[in-house]
């Protein structure tokens, strides 16, 4: 297969359906201009918090509401709630009875087979010698697959009504019993596909060996995205946001001070990722960036605009900051050993108990009896890492500190004078730095500063590195 484009849709956008068939699916395109791309979509917005649970706030879905026994009526209530929610979904968009009643039949369906599963599952606990971890783990597969199923069919339903030759590849696997790679459905699944003349509308989610959930979390569409884009020799990969991937937000910094950025490159947007921006999941962009495919982030309400092209090989003409982000609530997960000065294996070990529980880490620093690790987790995880490595090593003297962290980005910021200029941006705004880091690579300096000072940090940094920019630039083209 070549010449073809492989998209992702989010879920944002999905929900946005009249925007998405005029500036996306259909965009003025007729005939055969319709084909040679491939769309793989997210659940709609908020289908997998109520699935799962909510991403942010933690509210419980089904699957949290089967995990809580306390109540056996409460993930029923649950399932109820995502068929009401999917069906009002559907009432949104179909304007003809006869594919509403079809994608009403569809989740009916879904909802009843995964329901079914559910209750077996609840009665064999019920005899109480049985333990449910490995079946669990499989149930929340099965609930995230249900949500892009639901988008999937929707979406191919709807572009048929507009004549569209659209076909529904769905990956979830959720009538099958054997879980074959997740290289190996897709190929399965694309074999008797002609992108010539049809246009392929695929489940974010993929049933598959690996556990997609288990290993990706939320980030789970975007490897399916980017391994059937490797896997079909795409000429392009496109990721369709609600947002341009900008300078910073524009929230914080002001929509006329915010800019585009335009061109990029893999290791800008791992830096991204690793700081809990949704660019592209670092793991997805590791094999678009190995077989040399582009990645283009479009704005789904901006039609005309080509968005942000970011390639392996890229570097700016000039050394700059292209973007300043960061993560306002970090913790801070201080290791102090006066034992440790010479010895080897107190990080392994501290990596281990931070692995145990899956807090992210955004950043570390040592030096000759100190371990920092700057983690995104809730402080109940932080803190049951930080007493698990006081009983481990007596001797030490562990501590949290809940911080925030401010990271100026660039495929090159080895201008000199940057650090300089970022410390003082940030000095004349009376913002102390409580920790610095900046890398031989060049492509970002991290400042950790206190949580009230996260915004005005952001804003400042901008102001100085971005705007300032902007400004020299246009009295030199000027003069």
């Amino acid at each position: 297969m070549t010449g073809h484009s492989v998209e992702k849709i989010g879920g944002t956008s999905m929900s946005a359906t009249a925007t998405l068939f005029d500036n996306v699916l259909i965009a003025g395109r007729k005939g055969a201009d319709l084909y040679n791309r491939i769309f793989v979509v997210s659940a709609y917005a908020g289908m997998t918090d109520l699935l799962l649970e909510h991403k942010k706030t933690g509210t419980p879905g089904v699957y949290a509401r089967f995990v809580d026994e306390d109540d056996d009526a409460c993930w029923r209530e649950g399932m109820e709630a995502v068929r009401e929610a999917m069906q009002a979904r559907n009432a949104e968009m179909f304007a003809r009875d006869e594919s509403r009643a079809k994608a009403d039949a569809f989740v009916d369906e879904r909802i009843g087979t995964i329901a079914a599963c559910l209750e077996d599952l609840d009665r064999l606990r019920g005899h109480g010698r049985f333990s449910l971890s490995e079946q669990l783990l499989t149930v929340r597969e099965l609930l995230a697959g249900l949500g892009e199923a639901h988008s999937a069919h929707s979406t191919t339903l709807l572009l048929k009504e507009r004549g569209v030759n659209a076909v529904l590849v769905d990956l979830t696997l959720w009538d099958q019993d054997d879980l074959p790679t997740l290289d190996r459905r897709i190929e399965e699944a694309f074999s008797g596909i002609d992108l010539s003349a049809q246009m392929p509308i695929v489940t974010g989610y993929a049933g598959c060996s690996e556990g997609m959930v288990k290993r990706y979390a939320r980030g789970y569409s975007e490897l399916t995205f980017s391994r059937i884009a490797v896997l079909t020799g795409a000429r392009e990969a496109i990721i369709h946001k609600e947002f341009h991937l900008s300078s910073a937000d524009p929230r914080l910094v002001g929509e006329d001070k915010a800019r585009k950025i335009g061109r990029t490159n893999y290791d800008v947007a791992d830096q991204l990722a690793n700081l809990g921006m949704e660019a592209i999941h670092p793991r997805a962009g590791r094999g678009l960036r190995q077989t040399e495919i582009p990645l283009r982030v479009r704005n789904t309400f901006d039609r005309e605009d080509g968005g942000t092209l970011i390639c392996g090989d890229y570097v700016s003409d000039t050394p700059r900051v292209e973007i300043v982000t960061g993560v306002s609530t970090i913790h801070a997960l201080q290791f102090f050993e006066q034992d440790m000065v010479g010895e080897k294996g107190y990080d392994a070990a501290i990596l281990k108990v931070i692995a145990k529980y899956s807090a992210w880490i955004v950043s570390k620093s040592s030096n000759a009896n100190t371990i920092t690790h700057y983690l995104t987790a809730d402080s109940r995880t932080v803190a049951k890492i930080a007493e698990e490595l006081r009983d481990l090593y007596p001797g030490s003297a562990v501590s949290t500190r809940k911080l925030s962290m401010v990271s100026v980005i660039g495929s090159d910021i080895s201008r000199p004078g940057l650090a300089q200029e970022a410390l003082k941006a940030l000095a004349d705004e009376n913002i102390s730095i409580l920790a610095l880091q900046h890398q031989i690579r060049n492509v970002d300096i991290q400042f950790v500063v206190e949580p009230e000072s996260f915004k005005p940090a952001i804003r400042a940094l901008h102001r100085a590195l971005v705007e300032g920019e902007d400004d020299v630039l246009a009295e030199k083209q000027a003069a």
